[in-house]
């Protein structure tokens, strides 16, 4: 590696050390000529599939959207960041081991549901009537009643939060 202090075509690690999540690899070098030292990162480079949006239009693969679509359902709600990043990063790695050179944006929306159904049942619905494009209530409510089904594979990892929609209907 070229020294960024005085060009020097050749530098020397001094200490190589992983990041916290293991991820990254920190190495500390020096300069055998001009004696500066300096941190480089050093990380996997692993090309994700593209998205082949609606009209068959490509996009490269863009995790800030990812994390976005994610913010946006979960706003206002109580999940920790933590947790979005663990699900931000479990739909990166199923993209990863597809193998795909392209997939279709809708199989990352099924990714994205998957996941936040995980994290927070208003979040999911959120998320489920933007990106189903739900025209009435009869569509949320079958929704709902999709996702109660389903309660018993996700009840306990987190609030209880379709008691009180199951309340608001029957007062209806």
């Amino acid at each position: 590696m070229h020294c960024p202090f005085c060009q020097h075509e050749d530098t020397r690690v001094i200490d190589s050390r992983l990041t916290e999540d293991g991820s990254t690899v920190r190495r500390r070098r020096e300069c055998p000529q001009c004696g500066e030292r300096f941190n480089t990162f050093e990380t996997a480079e692993l090309k994700l599939p593209a998205i082949v949006k609606s009209g068959d239009r490509r996009e490269a693969f863009d995790e800030q959207k990812l994390r976005v679509s994610f913010d946006r359902a979960l706003q206002k709600r109580p999940v920790a960041s933590d947790a979005v990043d663990i699900a931000v990063h479990a739909v990166i790695n199923d993209l990863r081991r597809s193998g795909d050179r392209e997939v279709p944006s809708r199989q990352v929306g099924e990714l994205v549901m998957r996941e936040l159904k995980k994290l927070d049942q208003v979040a999911y619905v959120r998320f489920a009537s933007v990106y189903r494009r739900f025209e009435d209530v009869h569509a949320f409510r079958e929704e709902i009643e999709k996702l109660e089904r389903d309660l018993p594979s996700i009840e306990g990892l987190q609030l209880p939060l379709l008691d009180v929609v199951k309340r608001g209907r029957k007062g209806s």
